[in-house]
C-alpha cells in the first residue's frame, strides 16, 4: 500500500452550499463558513472536501459532450424515502435508472446515485 485516501475532492461554485447539501444527505457533519474555498463533510469514517470552482461547467448527464467524469454512489434502505428528502435538498433527478439505483444532480450539477439492494429475481430455468 502505498498511502491512504483522504479526501474525495468535488468542485462547486459554492463550496459551502454544496458541502451542506452533501452534509444532510449522507448525515455528516460540516467543516467550513460560508465564503470559505475550502470545506469538508466528514462523519462515519469518510471526508470530502468541495473546493471553490466559480467557473465551473456542470456536467450534462448522459451527455457524452460534458461528461460526469466521476460520481458518487450513495446506499439508501428505502428509495420512497430517500428520494423526496433528496429532492427536497434541492437534488434533481435525471434520466437513467436501473434495478437498483436512479439518477440525480447535486444543486452543483454532479450526477450521484441513490442504490438500494433489490430483490433478486427468481432463477430462470436455466438457472435451475
Amino acid at each position: 500500500m502505498i498511502g491512504q485516501l483522504h479526501s474525495y475532492v468535488i468542485d462547486a461554485p459554492d463550496a459551502h452550499a454544496l458541502a451542506t447539501f452533501y452534509a444532510e444527505l449522507l448525515g455528516m457533519q460540516v467543516q467550513g463558513s460560508p465564503g470559505d474555498d475550502w470545506v469538508v463533510v466528514s462523519g462515519q469514517g469518510y471526508r470530502l472536501a468541495f473546493q471553490q470552482a466559480p467557473d465551473l461547467q456542470p456536467p450534462q448527464w448522459p451527455d457524452p459532450d460534458h461528461p460526469q467524469q466521476a460520481h458518487l454512489d450513495v446506499r439508501v434502505a428505502d428509495i420512497d424515502v430517500a428520494e423526496p428528502a433528496a429532492l427536497a435538498l434541492g437534488a434533481r433527478r435525471l434520466p437513467g435508472a436501473g434495478g437498483d439505483f436512479r439518477v440525480y444532480a447535486d444543486p452543483a450539477g454532479h450526477p450521484f446515485c441513490l442504490v438500494w439492494d433489490a430483490p433478486l429475481p427468481p432463477p430462470t430455468e436455466e438457472q435451475r
